[in-house]
């Protein structure tokens, strides 16, 4: 029996036209919807890092996730001093933007040389000026990759808490995320040899560096001094011969030192408290 040529041929000839469209639909589907899915990426990537830089003036310290977080409204209120650059205001947070304090254990060398907590001495002095005027209000600016609010802060009188900071010497200007703005302050300050300027210091973004595997050296430190109600952090402890030994924050012994209330060891919210309950200052 022969093969019917003209059937197979029919065939042939259906089979070409269904599979020429398919082939061109397919390659339609394949081809313009995934460049206008890379267009869509790439612009959606490029809007987020012009936000971040616009904002921060860098990318590492941001927590890119935190952008689609809605902005919220400014706080207001008293607040409780965590170091030279962070507060904290009814529980939130916040990190002033644009410049950056000693941490909470760095030590700087005073005019003769010697050793000083430097971190300790900036954020008694950020917590005497807010002090002043209260309260403090914070505009939000961005979050960091902490989730901290990082915002601009002034006091009750409208003075700016950052460039206060920077101008007394108690703060560095941080060009990497305020685009050189409180430069002339630092310039100021520095002309003037006070706070820090007055001897050498580590920078404190490069002692943070250098420490970042110290446990002490975190972004977010233990203690917080002020009227808030973050704690008070002077540790009263008794010592094996019952002699009463308060420490401080930034001294050689206070992080290993542990508080027994059970045993009569106590926190004190400053120093005078701790002297005039009967206790001495750890001399180390």
């Amino acid at each position: 029996m022969g093969l019917d040529r003209s059937r197979y041929d029919n065939r042939s000839d259906q089979w070409r036209k269904r599979s020429g469209p398919k082939r061109h639909r397919r390659r339609w589907l394949s081809g313009v919807p995934v460049r206008l899915v890379f267009v869509t990426v790439a612009a959606a990537s490029a809007l987020a890092t012009q936000f971040v830089m616009q904002h921060t003036g860098s990318l590492p310290e941001i927590n890119l996730q935190n952008l689609t977080k809605p902005a919220p409204a400014p706080i207001s209120g008293v607040a409780s001093v965590i170091d030279g650059d962070t507060i904290e205001i009814h529980g939130q947070r916040i990190r002033f933007n644009g410049i950056d304090a000693p941490e909470s254990h760095q030590y700087c060398n005073d005019a003769r040389g010697f050793d000083y907590p430097c971190g300790r001495r900036s954020a008694e002095a950020l917590d005497g000026f807010l002090s002043a005027s209260k309260p403090v209000q914070c505009t939000f600016v961005t979050w960091d990759r902490y989730d901290r609010y990082v915002g601009d802060c002034g006091r009750a009188d409208g003075s700016s808490v950052a460039a206060w900071m920077v101008e007394h010497g108690q703060a560095l200007d941080w060009p990497t995320y305020s685009n050189g703005a409180y430069a002339g302050q630092q310039a100021k300050a520095k002309a003037s040899k006070v706070g820090l300027w007055v001897g050498t210091f580590q920078f404190p973004w490069d002692w943070r560096a250098q420490h970042s595997d110290d446990p002490q050296a975190t972004p977010a430190p233990l203690f917080a001094i002020g009227n808030g109600n973050s704690g008070c952090n002077i540790k009263g402890n008794i010592s094996a011969d019952g002699e009463h030994i308060y420490h401080v924050p930034g001294q050689k012994y206070y992080s290993v030192t542990k508080i027994t209330e059970a045993k009569g060891e106590r926190w004190f919210c400053s120093e005078a408290e701790a002297v005039a309950a009967g206790w001495r200052q750890s001399k180390r």
